[in-house]
């Protein structure tokens, strides 16, 4: 029986939290797209249209247009209903507004906050950090008698440390942290989300607003030179930061900050161990290593869409979008696309090239794309040495999502440094 799904079933996949959690039949949809409608209308109850992209060359067109492609008034897939939501909590003065969000000389003046904390500078002053705490994290997995869910006892936690750690916050704060980010990525997914609903999503939100707006004025009663005084204390136009652009800041950075890089990490052991000739090649040559990191970013793409409207009426791929009308940019789709990678569902721990759209491109290109290399570099380069064995220890599980996310569950057993 043919059980190939149909070009419309493919689209509505970006709608389905649930899609995601099946990697095999997702990506198999995704090629189905790119092969006969590649700029595909989608329409699903409960969302307004919009047009999904999912070949490199048009979602990269389409942002580094930033003139006729827009990210507000829609940055990412919502339902109608969080939209209604948003919108309301927006209104009662709490508005969430992130340079996600912003476009043109609004964007340039937020970005520029906190930008020079994300330059590869600022990043080598981090590096020993970096290393000091993937160094911790190896060493707990040694702790753990050979066996450990490695995405909930090693990727959760290690990039947080690093992204709070800049942010200035204390370790007691950390684990809070992760259950707010992982409430608010994972909203879907009965493991993760706050219910479910819209009104669950605006409760972490306003967890998290209650959090750093006590943050944002201690840091302006008292600096203390870390990244999250740069931000209470930053001005634009000569005047500070109203609260909700200060604490949307940080929300932003804590958030974003680590759970796309621990689902790379996670998602790229996954694919070393699935792929154990690409682990033998890695170990046997840690100059790959970079590559090795490039390859895992596209494997995972963890973010998985954004989304664009159309300031003018438009042509993509032939098709021709309207003004007001929402594009959705498939970063999975994009970074599996055979008009740019040789045989591309194969993980090649040296592909070179590697252009992959995993940090987005032009002006929204990914601010902390530096940091994060810099984590999974680090990670892998401890890790990858004193593994003698490792595999699956039980199914992995993915989060249910239409925006960001990866592994939830990764359960491996290893032998480290000769003990198993």
């Amino acid at each position: 029986m043919d059980t190939a799904m149909s070009v419309v079933e493919a689209g509505r996949m970006f709608a389905a939290p649930a899609a995601y959690t099946d990697e095999t039949r997702l990506h198999e949809g995704l090629a189905r797209l790119r092969r006969e409608s590649p700029v595909h209308r989608v329409e699903v109850p409960g969302y307004t249209p919009f047009w999904a992209l999912t070949r490199h060359a048009d979602v990269l067109a389409v942002e580094r247009d930033h003139d006729l492609w827009l990210s507000a008034p829609r940055p990412r897939l919502r339902t109608a209903d969080l939209d209604a939501a948003m919108e309301a909590r927006g209104a009662r003065g709490a508005g969430f507004r992130t340079i996600v969000h912003m476009d043109g000389p609004e964007h340039r003046a937020l970005r520029a906050v906190a930008a020079d904390w994300f330059r590869p500078r600022a990043m080598r002053a981090m590096e020993a950090r970096v290393r000091e705490l993937a160094r911790r994290h190896v060493d707990r997995m040694a702790e753990h008698d050979g066996a450990c869910d490695f995405a909930r006892q090693v990727a959760a936690h290690y990039p947080l440390y690093v992204i709070l750690s800049l942010l200035g916050l204390p370790e007691s704060d950390f684990p809070r942290m992760l259950r707010l980010t992982q409430e608010l990525f994972g909203q879907h997914d009965e493991d993760t989300g706050r219910g479910g609903s819209p009104q669950g999503h605006t409760s972490v939100l306003e967890d998290l607003f209650a959090y750093f707006h006590d943050l944002t004025a201690r840091r302006r009663a008292r600096p203390t030179g870390d990244l999250a005084s740069a931000i209470a204390n930053a001005r634009v136009d000569g005047r500070l930061l109203d609260d909700e652009l200060a604490i949307s800041y940080y929300v932003l950075i804590a958030t974003a900050g680590h759970d796309t890089t621990s689902s790379t990490i996670a998602g790229g052991l996954e694919a070393l161990i699935r792929h154990p000739a690409e682990l033998r090649r890695l170990r046997d040559d840690p100059a790959l290593l970079p590559l090795a990191v490039e390859e895992m970013i596209r494997w995972v793409s963890p973010v998985k869409e954004f989304m664009r409207t159309a300031s003018a009426d438009a042509l993509v791929g032939g098709v021709r979008i309207g003004k007001g009308e929402s594009v959705l940019l498939s970063y999975p789709s994009a970074n599996r696309d055979e008009d740019v990678f040789a045989d591309p569902s194969r993980f090649d721990a040296g592909r070179d090239p590697n252009r992959h759209l995993g940090f987005g491109a032009g002006v929204h290109h990914c601010l902390g794309a530096v940091l994060a290399r810099t984590e999974i570099r680090a990670l892998f380069a401890e890790l990858v040495p004193r593994l003698s064995s490792v595999g699956l220890d039980g199914e992995p599980a993915w989060t249910a999502t239409t925006f960001v996310g990866g592994l939830k569950r990764l359960p491996v057993r290893y032998t480290l440094d000769g003990r198993s």
